[in-house]
């Protein structure tokens, strides 16, 4: 694999992963813009209305029917029928941009170039090289960016990490985990289709990568194998990821079936079961060689009202005069993205453009 320079980027602030998250609710309030009105916008939206004290003050895209339809759905005051007056809008604090990969590009830089912080839908970009002009600009013009890899602020996560600190399943070896969704559909859709970065590493198979790069950090040996798509993105891969020692992380995604999309870390003395869909799960269970069990609730409920907590972090990031979250920083998203561009050249997919 080759080595990615991330001198150019703000140093990975040093964070306790096991520290418990605030209830969103008790974030400072802010003004969301929303950049693309589709299935995940209305999820965020959704959460950030229902679990903190921020609002949708705007939401933009390049059919001002959609935008209509969604400022009705949730009651948002300000509708824009493109995204360049969306950024431009005085009444917004932040844009969450949730388009196509393809498009995350072009439009966190169009939201910066106009002073605007962002939170980019995940995958952050197609690719490292995209996610790094995303990041030089952010740095240039001391603004804030994020990847919104929601899981890392679930309390499911922290729990993992306290039992991980803790020594009770004794040194990490293993991580398994994967994430199948029966989405292919159409061939013109954006996760089929190359013009926009489809396939099911970038929208599935990044949940695993970032699941095991959190807890193991990034490995420098990557093996995938996988099968292509009718229409040439990837369908299907399997990753294996070999670090230093004994450690190793076996991670699978499909577009093809449905799977049981967990997760296991398993240690030398136990293992930790995180039951589907393991990014955002309602409980997590400790076993230990004697039988053992104990299950950790979460105290939140499961699903994408979990997508609140990374609302909160953007808005007490926002609070806190920071450009990049200690929790998810910038390096990571880079390592991360260095893992799926292995993947996709060793399985032979490459996007128009790159």
């Amino acid at each position: 694999m080759t080595s990615i320079d991330l001198s150019a980027l703000p140093a990975r602030p040093v964070i306790d992963k096991s520290l418990l998250p605030h209830d969103p609710a008790t974030a400072p309030s802010i003004r969301w813009g929303i950049l693309g009105a589709g299935g995940i916008a209305m999820m965020f939206a959704r959460a950030v209305q229902h679990h903190t004290t921020s609002t949708i003050a705007a939401v933009g895209s390049r059919s001002l029917a959609k935008a209509q339809a969604f400022a009705q759905d949730f009651r948002v005051p300000h509708v824009f029928g493109s995204y360049e007056e969306l950024v431009a809008s005085d009444d917004i604090d932040v844009i969450y941009v949730a388009t196509p990969h393809s498009h995350h590009l072009e439009h966190a830089q169009l939201a910066l170039g106009a002073g605007k912080p962002v939170l980019v839908e995940k995958a952050f970009t197609r690719n490292v090289a995209e996610a790094l002009q995303i990041f030089d600009m952010a740095q240039r013009k001391n603004l804030f960016a994020m990847e919104a890899m929601w899981t890392r602020f679930l309390p499911a996560t922290a729990i993992v990490h306290e039992i991980i600190n803790s020594g009770k399943i004794g040194d990490v070896v293993t991580v398994i985990a994967d994430h199948g969704q029966k989405l292919d559909h159409d061939d013109a859709g954006r996760l089929l289709n190359p013009a926009l970065a489809g396939g099911a590493l970038l929208d599935l198979g990044v949940y695993p990568t970032a699941y095991a790069h959190d807890i193991l950090g990034l490995a420098p040996n990557i093996v995938a194998t996988g099968q292509r798509t009718h229409t040439g993105v990837d369908g299907q891969v399997a990753l294996t990821l070999t670090y230093e020692g004994k450690q190793q992380a076996s991670l699978h995604t499909t577009l093809w079936a449905k799977t049981a999309t967990t997760a296991v870390i398993a240690g030398t003395e136990g293992w930790i079961e995180v039951p589907g869909d393991f990014y955002c799960p309602p409980s997590v269970r400790l076993h230990l060689p004697d039988g053992l069990t104990k299950e950790f609730s979460t105290g939140f409920p499961p699903g994408h009202a979990g997508l609140a907590f990374e609302a909160a972090e953007v808005a007490r990031c926002l609070d806190d005069g920071v450009i990049q979250s200690a929790r998810n920083p910038w390096a990571d998203t880079v390592e991360v993205l260095s893992i799926l561009d292995e993947a996709r050249k060793q399985v032979g997919v490459v996007y128009p453009g790159e």
